[in-house]
């Protein structure tokens, strides 16, 4: 098992930020270990995503949480499990985001070196996606 937590100040809204998290078919868009992601457009706390991996690995992401400052997601393909949580705070005009994740699994034992510092990579990220943000698409809180 492995765990990591970032923490960065982002200059966007906790409604952009909400609106980046809760848009799970753009997931593909900024974290690029997925390959695709397919299920409905409205985030909604159980419901399983079919979700391909860089090499092919195939298995589902859900939103297994989500609140007004915080949203807790899961993905799994064989031999590889993922919880994460993202934790907004409005901070200063903008937002306090901190990532952390759990990683389980004999895939995830292998791969644990090469997800050294994926925890800012996506914050990184989500600081992009976040300045984009367009318009909620009806997510379930």
């Amino acid at each position: 098992m492995t765990t990591q937590q970032a923490t960065r100040f982002l200059d966007a809204s906790p409604a952009q930020v909400r609106r980046a998290l809760l848009d799970p078919l753009a997931l593909r868009d900024w974290n690029p270990a997925f390959k695709h992601v397919d299920g409905p457009a409205r985030a909604t706390t159980g419901v399983p995503y079919a979700l391909t991996v860089v090499g092919g690995l195939t298995g589902t992401w859900q939103y297994t949480r989500i609140e007004e400052r915080e949203i807790d997601c899961a993905w799994q393909v064989p031999g590889f499990q993922e919880t994460g949580t993202w934790r907004l705070q409005p901070h200063l005009g903008g937002t306090l985001v901190t990532h952390a994740f759990t990683h389980r699994g004999p895939l995830a034992r292998a791969l644990a070196k090469a997800y050294r510092g994926v925890a800012e990579l996506r914050l990184d990220r989500l600081t992009e996606r976040a300045a984009h943000a367009g318009p909620l698409a009806g997510a379930a809180v």
